[in-house]
């Protein structure tokens, strides 16, 4: 293993992804920034996906294999992982996606332009209002998520961070499929986030992914009652006006959530939304409007 510090940390966090994992390795090792560490945090696998690991860090001095003593769970996983990184950037790949060979020099590329930005986010698509990198201030984020096309939704292996910054921020708690979210919630309302261009990996969608769990119904409503409560905090950088604005459009998402799981007979998850989103009466009485979003809400004024 090199002693060297790398300039990026990929940190790829594993549970039982032996039909997968191979390939997210791949995409790693194929990248054209070469300078990285690739560190495998495997969360205790009872299948094949150790050995994979394995033998692919025995081929490659910059892979890094750690193994749970016990199983940690998704968010802590990835907190274990993050503790052992040692570059000067810090990329989350999840174990069942593939990255493009541009990602890191991309990202990275991106980050050095831009001093004033604590992380970068790259989402499927390409980011309405203008070119990027794009650098959004604490304002103009929130904008975006509330007022806009929305921005906290994207996962972990969305963002490069700088590692200093994460740490800084506390990284990703403990909460479940929501995790991800009340991460960005908090950092995005004290740090600039650079969006920059869209499509640098492949997200894979299957039936082992955790959201697919039934209790993420449950924890993304307690999410959303900590994002209710976010907009009436003095830690809210929004204006007065765009935050009556966003607490408008933030009911009407919630019972949207509600008629949508409806209509599918998921009570349960209706439910879980009605109980636990924080709306009292009151809210609902005086909020639930129709929305008023702009999709380029949240743009930068230099930006054409």
């Amino acid at each position: 293993m090199t002693t060297a510090q790398p300039l990026v940390s990929v940190l790829l966090t594993s549970y039982n992804r032996e039909n997968y994992i191979g390939i997210a390795i791949e995409s790693v090792l194929r990248q054209t920034c070469g300078d990285f560490e690739l560190i495998v945090s495997d969360d205790g696998s009872s299948d094949g996906t150790v050995a994979i690991a394995r033998r692919y860090a025995e081929r490659d001095p910059r892979i890094r294999l750690s193994i749970n003593e016990q199983n940690l769970g998704d968010y802590a996983n990835r907190r274990q992982a993050a503790s052992l990184a040692r570059g000067t950037y810090l990329k989350y790949h999840d174990s069942d996606d593939v990255m493009y060979p541009h990602c890191l020099e991309a990202m990275v590329r991106a980050l050095e332009g831009e001093p004033r930005a604590a992380f970068a986010l790259s989402g499927s698509q390409h980011w309405p209002g203008g070119p990027c990198p794009m650098l959004l201030t604490p304002k103009l984020a929130f904008e975006r998520e509330f007022l806009g096309s929305g921005l906290f939704h994207l996962g972990p292996a969305a963002a490069m961070f700088r590692t200093t910054a994460f740490r800084d921020l506390g990284g990703f708690p403990i909460a479940g499929v929501a995790s991800d979210y009340l991460f960005w919630l908090d950092a995005c309302a004290k740090a600039n986030v650079l969006l920059v261009s869209a499509d640098l990996f492949y997200y894979r969608v299957h039936a082992g992914q955790e959201m697919s769990n039934p209790r993420a119904q449950t924890e993304y409503a307690k999410a959303a009652r900590v994002a209710w409560a976010k907009l009436h905090s003095p830690e809210c950088p929004l204006d007065d006006e765009a935050r009556e604005r966003a607490k408008r459009n933030f009911v009407y998402v919630q019972a949207r959530g509600i008629v949508r799981r409806l209509r599918r007979g998921n009570f349960a998850a209706a439910l879980a939304i009605a109980r636990h989103a924080g709306l009292g009466l009151s809210a609902w009485l005086r909020y639930l409007r129709p929305p008023r979003r702009t999709n380029c809400a949240g743009t930068p004024a230099t930006t054409s």
